[in-house]
């Protein structure tokens, strides 16, 4: 695939925002101004304050001497950052690749995008129009290299979308300072007589290295596409990615829900010939009106199954406000497993091991929230609060095989016991404030404490069941004693 790269230029980026914030402040010449080495100087400057001569690098009072009523505004810094950081977030519906460049513009890779908008011009327009629409003085250019398309983003005059192989061609009428260099090259090239890249870009590469140095060589070379250059994202993008625009505004639930299988098919086919499932999905929707919502989904177990995985979707689809319409949706794999298959058994009816209860759980966590259930396993400790722990991977650490409640108690509450004689279950026990009359028992259980970890006395575990009917997992803290023996109810039983 044919890389294909945009160049957007903000021309007046923050004194656009300032009136986008300050609707008022664009009746007059607006400028930021910035203190360096006890000056005031002009940072930042208005299309209007533009018009009327004053300039970057101006000092404010030659700025006031050519209009006094200009409106001056100190820069804040580093906003550049802050505003391109959050205009190349906007543009991500455009492209999973997009990179700041400071100070004043974005790089956009459109590679294998542009068919979705019905082309590069239908895509160039409409980014434009919309930043346009914002408030922004923008200019932007699509070619094969980022460096072309950042010279004619910036100097060029009417074509802004380069055919690939026609870099040379667009960067010959350009000026030297479209190539990016520095102001020492520059200079160096005005005083030689190059006002303009076809001055000099026929020359021969040795003998503008010797002249010029690597730096120049280098930005020659990946303006022509004979050096790579790479951008940074500002979100590296999943590896399991999928996009579905639509050019009609998608409002209801049923519509969403075509949406959500479509992209799901896409997704789970890749992860199927690579072995591999979901464990955390995002759907992110992006309506007409700008705004951008979400909805997640987690499984208990990785997963590529359509059907399952559109159903724990389809239980938030409620919870996704369309608004005036949805007209681009992006589904990430964020978290993808391998899916572990295990061996059909010949003789089974269903030919496959039953996931049911996985399945089961999904749409459970779906509804509650995600992290309401939890997994656990067995701990290597004695006492039985600490003899879990929640899963992480599996251990070699085998759960013992006598009974254990449903419910365990986080920690043993007191109980008053009545016990005829020593190691003799308990005939009665009181506990938050009612009475129950032991008929069944069985016990005891000794569980010792782990005297390498802390020292005390060991727990005498009974099973007992009341006159009701519900059973109770009671224990004897150490040995008996007349005064001094201490009981404990520690679960229940179902």
């Amino acid at each position: 695939m044919t890389k294909r790269y945009i160049s957007i230029w903000f021309r007046h980026l923050l004194t656009d925002w300032y009136i986008r914030k300050h609707p008022d402040a664009g009746d007059s010449p607006l400028v930021f101004s910035t203190q360096q080495r006890g000056r005031q100087l002009i940072h930042a400057t208005s299309r209007k304050a533009e018009n009327t001569g004053i300039y970057c690098g101006m000092a404010v009072a030659d700025a006031k001497a050519i209009y006094p009523h200009l409106v001056i505004t100190p820069y804040p810094p580093d906003q550049e950052h802050h505003l391109l950081t959050a205009l190349g977030q906007w543009c991500i519906r455009y492209s999973p690749v997009v990179s700041i460049d400071l100070p004043d513009g974005l790089l956009i890779d459109a590679s294998g995008c542009t068919h979705l908008w019905g082309g590069e011009h239908n895509y160039l327009a409409e980014i434009t129009l919309k930043l346009s629409a914002y408030g922004y003085d923008v200019r932007a250019a699509m070619a094969d290299t980022i460096g072309t398309a950042w010279a004619v983003a910036r100097y060029g005059n009417d074509a802004t979308i380069i055919p690939g192989g026609l870099e040379r061609k667009a960067l010959r009428p350009l000026p030297p300072a479209a190539l990016r260099l520095d102001d020492t090259l520059l200079t160096k090239l005005q005083q030689l007589g190059f006002h303009k890249i076809e001055d000099f870009i026929h020359l021969p590469i040795n003998a503008l290295k010797r002249r010029f140095g690597q730096a120049f060589i280098l930005r020659l070379k990946q303006a022509l596409g004979g050096e790579r250059e790479d951008i940074l994202p500002l979100g590296i993008p999943s590896v399991y990615e999928e996009r579905l625009s639509s050019l009609d505004p998608i409002k209801t639930a049923k519509a969403i829900t075509i949406a959500i299988t479509r992209l799901l098919d896409v997704i789970c086919f890749k992860l199927q010939q690579e072995g591999k499932g979901i464990r955390t999905a995002t759907l992110t929707c992006y309506r007409i009106d700008d705004q951008v919502v979400q909805i997640s989904i987690g499984t208990n177990g990785a997963s590529n199954n359509t059907t399952h995985l559109l159903k724990l979707f389809e239980l938030k689809i409620p919870s996704l406000a369309p608004g005036p319409g949805i007209d681009l949706f992006i589904l990430q794999a964020l978290l993808v497993e391998d899916v572990i298959s295990e061996q059909e058994k010949i003789w089974s009816a269903t030919g496959s091991a039953d996931n049911n209860i996985t399945k089961l759980l999904d749409r459970i966590e779906s509804k509650i929230g995600s992290g309401s259930i939890q997994r656990y396993q067995p701990a290597e400790h004695y006492w039985p609060e600490l003899s879990i722990q929640p899963f992480t991977a599996p251990n070699d650490h085998q759960q013992v095989n006598a009974p254990r409640p449903d419910k365990l108690l986080p920690q043993p509450l007191p109980i008053e016991v009545t016990a005829p004689i020593p190691d003799y279950p308990p005939m009665l026990f009181r506990f938050m404030g009612q009475l129950h009359e032991i008929k069944k028992a069985d016990g005891p259980e000794r569980i010792e404490r782990e005297w390498w970890l802390e020292d005390g006395a060991h727990r005498d575990y009974y099973i007992v069941e009341d006159a009701a009917g519900r059973r109770y997992w009671i224990f004897r803290l150490g040995h008996y004693a007349v005064s001094q023996t201490q009981w404990f109810i520690h679960g229940f039983f179902a």
